[in-house]
């Protein structure tokens, strides 16, 4: 070959210099194939809901070394775009003679210790077969859903059989604050028997201000976005189902925080117990 000549290579050291060019870019072709599905695993086991910053996350931890503006750009590419968030529903029903309690928490969210500070909330999810209602228990160390309750109302009941299941998981010791707002419901007196039974302290928001309740607001609005809004449900016991399972198997094991260090509530509780403290959230 007259190219060779003129370079001074041999033709066997041209072929396999192409050979290794076809090789290398084959090999960039696959790995941005890796990368491109890794993207796509993480978007939808999150069903839609992260962004380029918790996707990006997810890539670090298994293992690539990518950037989150790469992380961003590929996702654009793909047409992986998180869902908006929704604004707060407020369902309470103040207005009744019921006693209510101080604000004992005061926006202070941010707690050291789990079996601190429950918040307790509920929000309606709309089925074909009409209103279903979600009784919510936080524990604001984690955010992780401790209890929980669906029924076809909103009566006292709903929310002191959520409650029931947050003391049977946590066997909480005495003194924890019981955060919520000045519903009907959590003033009713046999939900106060509830808590006074298991020692606990009573904190109450200010009338008509879901920002003091925020944090379990902010979890309904989440459920909404990544799960309700995205089906149709045509039964109540459909929509039950998957909001256990949406609890159970993904907010609660998978679902990163930015608060705790894009860590789910599971995954934030066991590095506590293994190092019984939060502080490896700012190395």
């Amino acid at each position: 070959m007259k190219m060779c000549e003129v370079l001074g290579v041999s033709p066997s050291g041209f072929y396999k210099w192409l050979k290794n060019q076809k090789k290398s870019h084959s090999e960039k072709e696959a790995y941005r194939n890796e990368i491109n599905q890794k993207i796509s695993k993480s978007f939808h086991e999150s069903m839609g809901t992260y962004g380029s910053p918790r996707v990006h996350d997810d890539l670090v931890e298994w293992g690539y070394n990518i950037s989150e503006k790469t992380v961003a750009r590929r996702m654009k590419e793909l047409g992986l775009t998180a869902t908006p968030k929704n604004k707060f529903l407020v369902t309470t029903d103040s207005d009744h003679d019921l006693k209510v309690y101080p604000n004992l928490v005061k926006r202070k969210f941010n707690v050291e210790q789990p079996n601190k500070i429950w918040v307790v909330d509920i929000t309606y999810i709309w089925t074909l077969e009409g209103w279903l209602y979600l009784s919510s228990v936080m524990d604001l160390f984690s955010r992780k859903i401790i209890g929980w309750s669906l029924g076809s109302n909103m009566k006292k009941e709903l929310t002191v059989q959520a409650l029931n299941m947050a003391i049977i998981s946590r066997q909480p010791p005495e003194g924890v604050i019981h955060h919520s707002d000045r519903g009907s419901q959590y003033c009713s007196n046999d939900y106060i028997d509830v808590l006074n039974e298991n020692k606990m302290q009573i904190s109450m928001s200010k009338k008509g201000d879901p920002y003091d309740n925020a944090c379990i607001e902010s979890f309904h609005a989440t459920l909404k976005k990544d799960l309700i809004y995205r089906r149709r449900f045509t039964t109540r016991a459909e929509a039950k189902k998957a909001i256990d399972s949406y609890i159970s198997s993904f907010y609660n094991e998978k679902r990163k925080h930015s608060t705790l260090g894009n860590c789910s509530p599971n995954h934030f509780e066991r590095k506590y117990h293994q190092l019984g403290t939060v502080k490896y959230l700012m190395s």
